[in-house]
């Protein structure tokens, strides 16, 4: 008898242990991802931006060692000024051109009555262009400037800035050259849907997008691109 109330009175702890266990474990909160869309939405857009710009990166040795291979009995002087040349244009160091579309920002009101004219901040101008590369733009040029992978677009002293140079009052333009004339079409059809857009009418601005364009300019980076924190290869051999 003494052996049956010790049974039970085990069996009957280890089934509250469990409940209690169990319990615990649905009491207990999960760790929940607290960061806003827009937060979500840049995060995803750098992280396809970055594994589109990779895979153009590769394509783009594997690419040069096919041309250096190709013409190895050629003119070596030949290949190393194409290659210098194909360098400058991923860099965006040259004037391109092809499809795409090109976005107007302007006053959402005519007149301002003597008021001045609204400006774009910066963090919805940042927002505009991942929203863009989002949509897979090739190449961005705002007000005539180019935009390169080593762009900053800040907020200097109250007045909005993309690699320490102003954008102009508006109204400007914001060019976007795409791959294709399809991917032209595509970006196009997604902008005029994009959230992003509703934003600017908080800033008293407006975004006109043209239809898609067979062929637009984009200029070429104007500025020097500073490399820091290089040292060259020491190219002694062990001994």
């Amino acid at each position: 008898m003494k052996k049956n109330k010790f049974s039970f009175f085990m069996i009957t702890m280890i089934v509250g242990f469990m409940i209690a266990v169990q319990f615990q474990t649905v009491k207990e909160p999960k760790i929940r991802d607290t960061r806003d869309m827009w937060e979500l939405r840049e995060a995803l857009a750098k992280e396809r931006d970055l594994h589109s710009k990779l895979i153009e990166e590769i394509r783009f040795n594997e690419e040069t060692i096919e041309k250096y291979e190709t013409q190895r009995r050629g003119s070596k002087e030949e290949a190393l000024k194409q290659t210098l040349q194909d360098l400058k244009i991923q860099a965006g160091l040259t004037e391109v051109k092809g499809p795409g579309v090109i976005l107007t920002v302007e006053p959402l009101f005519a007149e301002w009555q003597g008021k001045s004219a609204p400006r774009i901040s910066p963090e919805l101008l940042k927002r505009l262009v991942n929203e863009l590369n989002m949509y897979e733009a090739k190449e961005i040029a705002i007000d005539e400037k180019r935009l390169i992978n080593t762009t900053v677009i800040r907020d200097i002293n109250g007045e909005t800035k993309m690699n320490g140079q102003s954008i102009r009052q508006i109204p400007f333009e914001i060019k976007v050259m795409t791959e294709t004339k399809q991917a032209a079409k595509k970006l196009h059809n997604r902008m005029q849907i994009s959230p992003v857009l509703d934003e600017f009418f908080v800033d008293n601005v407006t975004v006109d997008i043209s239809q898609p364009l067979d062929s637009l300019i984009i200029p070429a980076y104007d500025d020097i691109i500073r490399i820091r924190d290089l040292e060259p290869v020491d190219e002694k051999g062990e001994k």
